[in-house]
């Protein structure tokens, strides 16, 4: 016998709401959200120099997980909510 299990853990799943998306980015404060692995920071780095130089963004918050394996800590999660963008990304 064989058991195939459902990733979702609700049948009834309702409509993922998208965030809102900014209309332009200079002046906007940016965050970048690492898992915390030592290949995101020259990926970050230069993501960074290309926000402030190209996209003329006012501010860019780098912040790193405290486990790369687990899902951001809530004050992560609050303090992101009040970026315009965020990039998140691993250093595989």
């Amino acid at each position: 016998m064989i058991t195939v299990l459902r990733p979702d853990h609700d049948q009834a799943a309702s409509p993922l709401l998208l965030a809102r998306r900014p209309v332009a980015l200079p002046g906007a404060t940016v965050g970048i959200l690492s898992n915390g692995k030592a290949n995101t920071r020259p990926f970050f780095d230069h993501l960074e120099a290309l926000l402030r130089r190209d996209w003329h963004v006012a501010e860019v918050v780098r912040r790193t997980k405290a486990n790369y394996s687990a899902p951001a800590e809530r004050a992560l999660i609050d303090e992101a909510a009040r970026w315009a963008v965020m990039f998140a990304g691993v250093g595989d």
